[in-house]
């Protein structure tokens, strides 16, 4: 029943002349005047509903609206509970981060990855360093590369004042459509070694029999 509660009308705030008016079960009660449908809403100790203002005429339905806009609140609650909310981080660089510096804000990017949440990595640039803006870039480059694994950029590098941002988003796991990976190697073994089986080889061909010679009666035939 679609009611939107900040320009719902109840009970005598309904001003049309005539209403079609629906009971509690569904149930069809005729067209009557609003005032008549209200004391039949009020003997039941329930409310008078408009729920489709531009019929004509409007309908209204007897309904216990406090405990309508009760049971709201509660779906309304349980879908935010369910709905999974995709959080959003960030780690901040210099453009001449060192190389450990590099490896540990790296790192904490692939943790955030792997918690699921999306993550604003921005360089940061001051004063004579936005000339050299070009190595801010090739760090994204860089850290789009090394963590490929488990995330991928979902906003391009971009210019945001004197700073220069990306957003990168955690892959999704391979459904049921990927394809299949190959097989590890089994330990101690190398991948060199590692052999997809031979197809067997196809049985030589029978050799045919020779063919009879046909020549006259031997000797000892003719002697007889």
């Amino acid at each position: 029943m679609p009611i939107a509660d900040r320009f719902v009308r109840i009970n005598e705030r309904i001003r049309a002349r005539e209403i079609r008016v629906i009971n509690e079960e569904g149930g069809q009660l005729g067209i009557m005047p609003p005032y008549e449908a209200l004391k039949i809403a009020r003997g039941q100790g329930l409310d008078l509903v408009e729920v489709a203002p531009t019929a004509n005429p409007p309908v209204c339905r007897i309904i216990n609206y406090g405990k309508y806009l009760y049971q709201l609140s509660k779906r309304q609650h349980e879908a935010r509970k369910h709905q999974k909310s995709i959080e959003l981080k960030e780690v901040k660089m210099r453009p001449r981060t060192s190389a450990h510096d590099f490896e540990t804000k790296r790192n904490k990017v692939i943790d955030f990855l792997r918690e699921g949440a999306k993550v604003k990595v921005t360089v940061m640039f001051r004063g004579r360093e936005m000339a050299h803006r070009d190595l801010g870039f090739r760090m994204m480059e860089r850290l789009a590369e090394e963590v490929s694994e488990v995330g991928m950029v979902e906003t391009r590098p971009k210019i945001e004042g004197p700073n220069l941002s990306t957003i990168i988003a955690a892959r999704k796991a391979p459904g049921k459509g990927a394809p299949a990976q190959a097989p590890r190697p089994a330990a101690g073994t190398s991948a060199a070694t590692v052999r997809p089986p031979q197809p067997k080889p196809a049985p030589a061909p029978i050799a045919a029999a020779p063919a009879p010679t046909l020549s006259g009666p031997s000797e000892e035939q003719s002697g007889r």
